[in-house]
């Protein structure tokens, strides 16, 4: 298996790094990765959004934070998020952490939603047992509702992440694989370290963590309207949802506990930027305890 490294950047300009890339012929290379730089009306409408919501606000926001997302499914249903048919193909750990072909697989998505990932996944790897969850009631039972899940091979549950100890439902130290797939930007920053901290109680030793998520100054970020900033980086959407969006000094912190790590771009489409998501992989026994000592 060929592992993607990190490199240290001799370079003296802010905000770049030189890491190890996937090409599109499975192949891997160098590349210098920068945050993209803002053009001049965008970087315009992002000062003007600086009011904070009211301390008032933010508390309410947090306490509902459960209630939102399920009014937010109850509303979508299944059909906002699209089928990710890609995780495989951009982790290879997935099938390449495997010490022999026909060894099974178990994994733990968390923050599930209503099974976009978890699915395509299952679908794909007849040799696979999946633990799921959500903090959303309405999304646990449609992943219970829908015709792919059987209870043989998935078992999906409720779990606030950031205080539902994960060993009631999953045992310790069993999973192989943990993808965290656009779930730590819904969670207060002062949270995330709770976050990781459950989930490494039932992580294998040794094994991964697969991270991706929402990267400064992606178009999502430059959509938001005024009075909708909580603090650097974290806004909330019109129906009391919330969204980080991971800085290079945040995306440092997670390369600090990285076996390995990189930054994907996504395709650029006519009529929108280039959206950056930071994409990452590191060991339970490497990352863990740095993890946990700088978040206290």
């Amino acid at each position: 298996m060929i592992k993607s490294k990190i490199l240290k950047s001799h370079s003296s300009i802010p905000h770049t790094d030189e890491v190890t890339i996937a090409c599109e012929d499975g192949s891997f290379q160098k590349a210098e990765q920068k945050t993209r730089i803002l053009g001049l009306e965008e970087a315009k409408q992002l000062a003007k959004n600086q009011v904070l919501v009211s301390d008032f606000k933010q508390q309410k926001l947090e306490k509902e934070a459960q209630k939102n997302w399920d009014l937010f499914y109850k509303r979508n249903s299944t059909n906002f998020f699209k089928d990710r048919h890609w995780t495989t193909r951009e982790f290879e750990e997935l099938k390449a952490c495997r010490k022999f072909e026909d060894q099974k697989l178990t994994i733990l998505e968390a923050g599930c939603g209503v099974g976009n990932c978890l699915f395509p996944l299952l679908e794909e790897d007849l040799n696979m047992f999946a633990y799921a969850c959500d903090f959303s009631p309405r999304a646990v039972e449609y992943v219970k509702q829908n015709p792919l899940y059987d209870a043989k091979r998935c078992k999906v549950f409720l779990c606030d992440l950031t205080k539902d100890d994960l060993v009631e439902n999953v045992p310790l130290e069993s999973v192989d694989v943990i993808m965290l797939i656009f779930v730590l930007s819904a969670i207060h920053p002062e949270k995330m370290h709770l976050v990781l901290k459950n989930i490494y109680k039932v992580l294998k030793p040794g094994k991964y963590v697969l991270f991706r998520d929402y990267g400064l100054h992606d178009h999502a970020m430059l959509r938001f309207k005024s009075a909708c900033k909580l603090e650097e980086n974290f806004y909330v959407r019109q129906d009391g949802t919330r969204s980080y969006f991971f800085s290079d000094e945040r995306r440092s912190f997670w390369r600090s506990l990285a076996a390995r790590s990189k930054t994907v771009r996504s395709p650029r489409r006519a009529g929108t930027v280039l959206c950056q998501w930071n994409l990452g992989c590191w060991s339970s026994l490497a990352a863990a305890p740095r993890l946990l000592k700088a978040q206290r």
